[in-house]
């Protein structure tokens, strides 16, 4: 049983699994931290038309989720700056929705291929599919990097940003093509209901569990590889859909992370008011505000997330 999980007809989904939890770790960190999980669930009904529309045309699903993807984070994020994010979210949605619905009615195949495109089939992954992946992977990567810092300044103190010279809304455009980036890689492995549980459930346990950013992108996207690894194998044994696994083991590790961080806060509030005891004792507690870069800090940590700290 175990050779044939490892067999080489799963070289491809073990790797393409990989390549898309680094990438939906990474970028589901922001996703939570700038409260856009609303946005990377309508990103992906832009992933299944496009795959519906390109399955239907006879042409590679990859680019129809690609294309679909880019104009449904475009639309987003142009239309979001002029009203109401939410609205233009929710009309995004329904709007692909109903056109993906059309694509598939038209389809000789509606059935396998409805099925497909909103679980994934992670275990008809080929090797050749793995080039166009990596570097998808790789661009979404370089473009997390790249913008870390205004990514993590815009996310906590948008003002501050604003004062620095930074465009949140450009910003915003180019965090929502990551996102689109992201979907691209894992609609064709978990399915377009179910990519956002991944760039959700992992992120949002690394959020509770590491004090800093860096430590909690690098704890969602080791959660993320533990989600589908577990998911595979638990997938190929059990001939349930891996979409299953991800969607549980998402919400598995959020509970987990809001436990850890109830049995950490505690502790820490218990240290925290220990030492403000101590220092008003010895008139520590008179020294003056800060000022400069540390007022700053102090800025970011205050409107931080529970469990990070910049």
């Amino acid at each position: 049983m175990g050779a044939g999980l490892f067999s080489s007809f799963m070289t491809g989904t073990w790797l393409e699994a990989s390549i898309v939890a680094v990438a939906a770790g990474a970028v589901g960190f922001f996703v939570v931290v700038r409260g856009a999980a609303f946005a990377a669930h309508a990103i992906p009904q832009g992933a299944f038309t496009g795959a519906a529309g390109a399955a239907l045309v006879g042409v590679n699903t990859l680019a129809g989720v690609g294309v679909f993807s880019f104009l449904a984070a475009t639309a987003i994020a142009r239309w979001g700056r002029r009203a109401r994010r939410d609205v233009v979210t929710a009309l995004i949605l329904v709007g692909l929705l109903g056109l993906g619905s059309l694509f598939l009615s038209m389809s000789l195949e509606y059935s396998a291929q409805t099925f497909s495109l909103l679980f994934g089939e992670p275990l008809a992954v080929g090797t050749g599919e793995l080039l166009p992946t990596g570097a998808i992977a790789a661009a979404c990567l370089a473009l997390i990097v790249a913008m870390y810092r205004r990514l993590m300044l815009t996310s906590v103190a948008p003002e501050l940003a604003a004062a620095r010279g930074v465009n949140p809304e450009n910003v915003e455009t180019w965090f929502l093509l990551s996102v689109g980036a992201a979907t691209t890689l894992a609609l064709p492995v978990v399915g377009a209901l179910l990519v956002f549980s991944l760039m959700i459930g992992p992120p949002s346990a690394a959020r509770f569990i590491a004090r800093r950013p860096a430590a909690a992108v690098a704890v969602s996207v080791a959660l993320a590889l533990v989600t589908v690894w577990v998911a595979i194998a638990a997938a190929f044994y059990s001939g349930w859909p891996l979409g299953f696994f991800v969607g549980v083991l998402g919400v598995v590790w959020y509970l987990l992370g809001r436990l850890v961080h109830a049995r950490t806060g505690d502790a820490r509030s218990t240290g925290d008011a220990r030492s403000t005891g101590d220092a008003r004792s010895t008139g520590d507690a008179r020294s003056p505000a800060p000022q400069g870069p540390a007022a700053g800090a102090a800025l970011r940590k205050a409107l931080a997330p529970p469990g990070i700290s910049s």
